[in-house]
């Protein structure tokens, strides 16, 4: 997390709430974080999010679908 800064741009592997084998990349932005200016936040969807280690989050959207063909399409194929 310590390569970000306050307007990078980051790229997610997001899944879906509501049906867990659904994800997509989407674009966020890291911002100061809103309860604390000192910390950064991942700006996804409208909504702040504190930066941690456990969420799946690149620098470079290549990177992003490379991870995720990794950890969804090849899954999938295997799973067949």
């Amino acid at each position: 997390m310590n390569q970000f800064k306050n307007g990078d741009k980051a790229y997610v592997i997001y899944r879906n709430p509501h049906t867990q084998n659904v994800a997509t990349i989407q674009e966020a932005i890291i911002t100061e974080s809103p309860e604390n200016n000192e910390e950064l936040s991942l700006f996804l969807m409208d909504t702040h999010y504190p930066l941690q280690d456990d969420y799946a989050i690149y620098t470079t959207y290549e990177e992003a679908v490379k991870m995720y063909n990794y950890y969804f399409e090849d899954n999938e194929q295997s799973e067949m």
